[in-house]
């Protein structure tokens, strides 16, 4: 008995050590997806360090999966999200261009499911959550201020300096607008005037982004998140700043570029943006984007089960444009299955941030009110921000997703016998404890059957 001990000490150590490579692969990971330094540093781009570091951080889990003694069981979300990726697998063989098809599903939707997968399973304590939202939002923050720096215009439009996701004037528009709660999060929670002032200078940067790039669905989106905030943490929370700081986004909605302006107003009318050079069925106008909305429905329609194809619309569309809809899109592209599973994704998200505010341990932790009232902002901000956009395929609705599985599986073992010794020892402690309880099978350490 006295070897006891050390014998259940090696496989504890190999399962903690297997799960703290995996979780710095996936810190990594999303630190590449986020800041893309290969768009900066010379040389980087050659060497395919996203893909290493996910996949180190995915054999790590299956590692730790395989050799755990307990059964790791898949969250419902997951599961949601294999079968979307097998739905887009069957529409390839249906659709219009079967290679175009075959590459965003393999090399574009692919990562997501790895992204959900390996945000749900890694991720176990409130800790590792704030560490990897920290690393997220401030990456988005230091890409916006490094874009106003460098102030790449197209037409007048800021477009991101970076190149994937934070090209596109209205993909990095949503992008910074997902992730402007998450920085007054961390401003909130921020001690000391140092912090807090790199936190405010990141907010004031992301929000002057957004104007910059005359985005119409990024403005939307940062509205519906603000919203939120408002509620959340102005009212709810009763802060006085962030009622402040929702009064002065106000002011300077009002203040913004004529030209902004003008886009603005053809969410409403039938005017066409200047932009546009009168090129009607662009989607640039209310008609425009009417008829375009009309088409991907009809398309639905016509190919019900399987679409045309994942990424293919713009091909059948006649005229090389998106839907401006992710939800028609996918429905058009890859069937009504397809957009039916991607909204339970949503509402299982929305569902668990929802759970988590009846937890014990949302009114005893201050740290776990602020990032799900912040999650709760940033989803609002996606499902107005994807109404005007397509991002099915891109990795942050799924990260999103996700993020809300930890939060609530965290929040429920935090009210489980035995995970906590008291019943509020502060942040950082209480997160600590309940963490060691919400860890998959393969991850829990060990017990030992000595009295």
């Amino acid at each position: 008995m006295a070897t006891l001990p050390a014998t259940i000490a090696q496989p504890e150590a190999k399962s903690h050590g297997r799960a703290a490579l995996a979780y710095g692969a996936l810190l990594v990971f999303t630190l590449l997806y986020y800041l893309r330094p290969e768009d900066v540093i010379p040389g980087l781009s050659w060497l395919p360090a996203a893909k290493i570091s996910g996949g180190i951080a995915l054999i790590g889990l299956i590692a730790g999966m395989a050799g755990g003694q307990a059964r790791t069981k898949l969250p419902f979300e997951i599961k949601l999200l294999l079968l979307l990726f097998a739905q887009l697998c069957l529409a390839i063989p249906f659709a219009y261009w079967r290679g175009g098809a075959l590459r965003i599903v393999f090399e574009n939707f692919s990562k997501a499911v790895v992204v959900g997968l390996l945000v749900a399973m890694l991720i176990t304590t409130t800790t590792q959550l704030r560490k990897v939202l920290y690393v997220q939002t401030a990456s988005t923050a230091l890409v916006t201020i490094i874009s106003l720096l460098v102030h790449r215009t197209l037409q007048g439009r800021l477009i991101g300096a970076m190149s994937g996701i934070f090209e596109n004037s209205n993909d990095l528009a949503i992008n910074i607008a997902i992730n402007v709660p998450l920085c007054l999060a961390f401003l909130l929670l921020a001690r000391g005037a140092a912090r807090k002032g790199l936190w405010a200078v990141g907010l004031m940067a992301m929000l002057y982004g957004v104007a910059a790039t005359y985005s119409r669905s990024g403005f939307l989106a940062i509205a519906a998140g603000m919203l939120v905030v408002l509620v959340e943490f102005g009212i709810r929370g009763r802060r006085i700043g962030v009622v402040a700081i929702a009064v002065l986004m106000a002011v300077l909605a009002l203040a913004v570029p004529s030209h902004y302006r003008d886009r603005l107003t053809t969410i409403f009318t039938l005017q066409e943006d200047a932009e546009d050079n009168g090129e009607f069925m662009s989607g640039a106008s209310l008609e425009g984007r009417q008829s375009l909305l009309k088409q991907s429905v009809m398309t639905t329609l016509q190919h019900p089960l399987f679409g045309v194809g994942p990424g293919n619309f713009q091909a059948t569309a006649g005229q090389w444009r998106v839907a401006h809809n992710t939800f028609t899109q996918l429905s058009a592209e890859a069937g009504i299955p397809a957009l039916v599973l991607f909204l339970w994704l949503l509402e299982r998200a929305y569902r668990n941030l929802r759970l988590s505010r009846k937890t014990a341990f949302y009114q005893e932790n201050r740290e776990f009110r602020i990032l799900t009232g912040a999650l709760l902002a940033s989803l609002a901000s996606y499902v107005v921000g994807a109404l005007f956009s397509d991002t099915a395929y891109e990795l942050f609705p799924y990260y999103l997703v996700a993020y809300t599985v930890v939060l609530y599986r965290v929040g429920c073992a935090a009210e489980k016998p035995g995970a906590s010794g008291e019943k509020n020892t502060g942040p950082s402690r209480l997160t600590e404890t309940t963490g060691a309880q919400s860890l998959p099978g393969w991850a829990t350490p060990l017990r030992s059957t000595r009295r």
